[in-house]
């Protein structure tokens, strides 16, 4: 029987290193978000630790390094830095810690790029586009530009990257002390993410793909609006509940590792068809924006920076469902197909 078990109810504390198993060490870094902790993980590996994702930049996280590599670490040293995904709770300090410590930065080549040009493009053209990637959904102008300007905020988010880096691609093999380790990717939460799994250990590192507690968010942003990412995100987990074994510890990007990878996905396949479900019930009788949507479905105020979140996890939905027949634009509004989807 599949079922879904934490491996401890309660977290350690920030900036606390925790051994999960033999040669794997736990670590969470803060974050100034609703969601307040990231996870990074610490993987014997020869002469001292790979490090898997990093934290955002900021004092705070940088000091929390400084003291773990200088103390925690049994006066071993940091060996490699594997970074999952864009995003800058797990890319933040990519740049800074392979500098600091020598190391170098293994990413796969998507990530590696959309990191990159989220630091380097502040194109006041590109910029205009993307705010009318909101308006266009229904928000309001002065909403829209905020949430383009927090957007703006990843290169202070984050430190630059490396001018060389390691690649990691899907169905490569990467061994890590005495661990072999497959590298799996997948979309829908980042473009192309990286996960770890030794099924002779019985590990898998999930990133954000797979958390026990919470969704991740599946979104579209404005650089590819017409995205199929909930599909993309969709495919990824029906690989994944093929590949993994059910009593692999699953250790997410967020909240508690866990065990029951199988009952989580299905979880979130349920989710997901739940959400998509009530989306195409939404447009049945009237049309709506984007943003109608949004509110239809997230019951609660939103400030700017869950509003982009939110926004593009409609439109990924809303995608999705188009993609499949199920709905249609009608100029900047959406709504039900005539035609039975086949």
């Amino acid at each position: 029987m599949k079922e879904l078990r934490l491996l401890r109810e309660s977290a350690p504390g920030i900036g606390e290193l925790t051994e999960v198993v033999p040669g794997i060490l736990w670590l969470r870094l803060p974050l100034p978000y609703a969601l307040d902790h990231v996870n990074i993980y610490l993987i014997e590996d020869g002469a001292g630790w790979a490090a898997i994702d990093t934290g955002i930049n900021s004092p705070d996280t940088r000091a929390i390094w400084e003291s773990i590599v200088a103390s925690g670490l049994g006066g071993r040293r940091l060996t490699r830095v594997i970074v999952t995904h864009f995003h800058p709770d797990h890319a933040g300090l990519a740049g800074w810690l392979t500098e600091r410590f020598g190391v170098q930065l293994f990413m796969s080549p998507m990530e590696y790029f959309v990191s990159l040009s989220r630091q380097l493009d502040q194109n006041p053209q590109r910029i205009a586009a993307f705010q009318q990637f909101y308006v266009r959904g229904g928000l309001p102008e002065h909403q829209a530009t905020q949430i383009v300007k927090i957007g703006q905020g990843y290169a202070k988010a984050t430190t630059p990257l490396p001018p060389a880096y390691r690649r990691l691609a899907h169905s490569d093999r990467l061994r890590l002390g005495g661990r072999d380790f497959d590298i799996i990717t997948g979309g829908g939460h980042a473009f192309d993410q990286v996960m770890l799994y030794s099924a002779s250990d019985r590990l898998f590192f999930s990133a954000d793909q797979i958390l026990a507690v919470i969704s991740p968010n599946i979104t579209v942003w404005p650089v590819e609006p017409e995205a199929d990412s909930l599909g993309a995100y969709l495919c990824s987990l029906a690989t994944l509940k093929k590949t993994l074994l059910e009593e692999a510890l699953v250790l997410p990007g967020h909240n508690s590792p866990f065990y029951g990878a199988g009952a989580r996905i299905e979880q979130l396949e349920q989710h997901h068809q739940n959400r998509c479900t009530e989306i195409a019930e939404s447009c049945r009788t009237v049309p709506k924006t984007i943003a109608e949507l949004t509110s239809a479905v997230f019951h609660r105020p939103l400030d700017g920076h869950q509003m982009g979140f939110a926004f593009g996890e409609v439109v990924a939905h809303v995608n999705y469902l188009v993609n499949r027949g199920i709905l249609e634009y009608e100029l900047d509004r959406v709504r039900a197909t005539t035609v039975k989807p086949s």
